[in-house]
C-alpha cells in the first residue's frame, strides 16, 4: 500500500507498511501511481514497466521512463516501495502481551474556576459531585502504581482536573511521596500537572519546574476566543490574567518541557492565526486541538468545516518552515513526527494503552480506561482498595487496534494514530472498536503536513 499527495510543491510518496518517504520529481510521481494501478490489477513486472511506457510516452521520453521504472522495481526489491504488511502476524502477540501499568491520571480536583464552554469534564465535575482527591486516596492510587509496574523503572503521574491547582498540597505531598518511594522500589516518577493558570503563582512555578517533567498550560489563542470559550463563571474573560503568568512560566523552563494547548471550534476555524498568536506571544512549545463535540453543540465541528481545517494546517505548516528559515522555529504537536524511530510495534499498532497501561483515577478512587472515559459507570474498572476487579474492560480495551477496526485497515495514517481515540469512539458509536470520522480525516491531513515539513528540512 502506497499513500500519495502532493503538498506546497511536493510530490510525495508513502509507502505505508515500511514507512518510507518519496519526495519525487513529477515523472517519477506519475510512474508510481501507473506502478500502483498495475499491482492493483495483478500485472507482471514487465507487464507494468509496459503499461507505463504506453500510458506517459506522450508526456515523458521512453528512455528516461525506462530509467525510472527500473528505480522503482529496485525500490520494490529493497522494500521501500510497495511492501506487504508484516505486522499483522504479530497483532495476536501483541494483544496478548503481558502489559504492566505505567501511568496514572489522578483527577486530583473535580472542580474547576473556569467555565470553558466545550469542556468535556463539564466544569470539573464529570457528570458527577465535585470533589477534591485526599492525600489517602492519592497515596493508594501510587501504591497500587508501584505494585502494578512490574520491572518497568519510569512510570508517570498527571495531576489533571478540573484544576489541580484547586487542591495544591495534596499535589505537592503526592509528589513527595512519590519520591519517598522511588529508591525503596526501584522507580523514578515522571510527573506533569495540567493547568489553566488562574492560580499560578512564583511558588508553584518553582516546585513545577524542580518536579514536573512537563507542564501543560491551557491556553485558546488570540484573546477575543479564548475569553469566549474560557471564561470564569461570571463571564469574565480569563486571557488577561494568565498570559502573563504562561509567559513567565515558559521563560523560567528555558522554553522545554512545556505546552501552550489550545482548542479550536466551529467559532477559531481560522486557528492558524491563534498559532500565530502563540508564536508572538514568545511560546515554542505549542499544541491547538480540534474540539470534540456532539454535532448539536453550537461549538461542534462538521464535516462541512473540514476544508476550511485542511487550509488551516496548511498554513500552519507553512508558517512553521518559514519561521525554521528565519531560525525563529516552534514546536507545533500534530507535526511533530519520527519518521526513522518512533515508537514500538505494539504502540503503533494498539495506540495509548488506556484500559492496559494507562488508567485514570477520580477523587475518592475509582478506576477508568482513561480520564474522557470517568463518569461512564459502565467503564468503573475497580478502585484503590479493590484493585482491578473488570477483566472483562481489560481485555476488551487490549484487544482494539488497528486490525479489530475495519476503517483503519485500509487508511495510510494507522501507524501514526494507532486507530484513534478509543473514547471518541464509543461517544460517537458507543463502542470503541470504531473511528471517530471527522478525527480521522483531520489526522490524515496533519500526517501529510508533518511529512511535507521533514521533505523541507531536507
Amino acid at each position: 500500500m502506497i499513500h500519495q499527495y502532493k503538498n506546497n510543491g511536493y510530490n510525495i510518496v508513502l509507502d505505508i507498511n515500511s514507512g518510507a518517504v518519496h519526495v519525487l520529481d513529477d515523472m517519477g510521481y506519475d510512474v508510481v501511481a501507473c506502478f500502483d494501478e498495475g499491482l492493483k490489477k495483478q500485472m507482471s513486472e514487465h507487464d507494468i514497466t509496459v503499461y507505463v511506457q504506453e500510458k506517459l510516452q506522450g508526456k515523458y521520453a521512453l528512455e528516461d521512463l525506462q530509467e525510472v521504472c527500473g528505480e522503482v522495481h529496485t525500490l520494490i526489491q529493497e522494500k521501500r516501495l510497495f511492501t506487504t504488511d508484516e505486522y499483522e502476524e504479530y497483532i495476536e502477540g501483541v494483544t496478548k502481551r503481558k502489559t504492566v501499568v505505567k501511568a496514572l491520571c489522578l483527577h486530583i480536583a473535580h472542580d474547576c474556576n473556569l467555565a470553558c464552554k466545550y469542556c468535556f469534564a463539564e466544569e470539573g465535575e464529570y457528570h458527577g459531585r465535585r470533589a477534591l482527591m485526599s492525600y489517602e486516596v492519592g497515596k493508594k492510587a501510587m501504591d497500587f502504581l508501584i505494585a502494578n509496574s512490574g520491572k518497568r523503572r519510569n512510570l508517570e503521574i498527571d495531576f489533571f482536573g478540573g484544576e489541580p491547582l484547586m487542591n495544591w498540597q495534596v499535589v505537592k505531598d503526592l509528589v513527595a511521596y512519590g519520591r519517598s518511594q522511588e529508591e525503596k522500589h526501584n522507580k523514578h516518577f515522571r510527573f506533569t500537572l495540567t493547568t489553566n493558570g488562574v492560580l499560578l503563582n512564583d511558588e508553584v512555578q518553582e516546585f513545577a519546574n524542580r518536579e514536573m517533567d512537563n507542564v501543560v498550560l491551557s491556553l485558546d489563542g488570540r484573546k477575543e476566543k479564548n475569553d469566549f470559550m474560557r471564561p470564569f463563571r461570571n463571564g469574565k474573560g480569563s486571557y488577561e490574567l494568565i498570559v502573563p503568568k504562561f509567559q513567565k512560566m515558559a521563560e523560567s523552563r528555558n522554553q522545554e518541557r512545556y505546552y501552550i494547548r489550545g482548542t479550536f471550534t466551529k467559532h477559531n476555524l481560522d486557528f492558524a492565526e491563534d498559532v500565530r498568536r502563540f508564536d508572538e506571544l514568545g511560546f515554542k512549545q505549542m499544541s491547538i486541538e480540534p474540539v470534540v463535540a456532539l454535532p448539536e453543540e453550537p461549538y461542534a465541528i462538521c464535516e462541512e468545516d473540514l476544508p476550511q481545517i485542511f487550509a488551516e494546517y496548511d498554513k500552519v505548516a507553512k508558517y512553521l518552515i518559514e519561521r525554521e528559515e528565519e531560525k525563529k522555529g516552534f514546536n507545533f504537536f500534530h507535526f511533530m513526527i519520527d519518521l526513522e524511530g518512533g515508537p514500538c510495534v505494539a504502540k503503533r499498532l494498539s495506540g495509548c494503552g488506556a484500559g492496559t497501561e494507562y488508567l485514570a483515577v477520580t477523587p475518592w478512587g475509582d478506576f477508568y480506561p482513561c480520564h474522557q472515559f470517568v463518569g461512564k459507570e459502565e467503564f468503573i474498572m475497580g478502585n484503590v482498595d479493590t484493585g482491578i476487579v473488570t477483566p472483562d474492560i481489560v481485555e476488551s480495551f487490549r484487544g482494539c487496534n488497528v486490525y479489530t477496526k475495519e476503517k483503519c485497515k485500509s487508511c495510510f495514517s494507522k501507524f501514526y494514530c494507532s486507530g484513534g481515540c478509543m473514547a471518541n469512539s464509543h461517544n460517537f458509536h458507543d463502542t470503541i472498536y470504531d473511528t471517530y470520522e471527522i478525527g480521522c480525516e483531520m489526522q490524515r491531513k496533519r500526517v501529510e503536513c508533518a511529512i511535507m515539513i521533514q521533505a523541507a528540512r531536507r
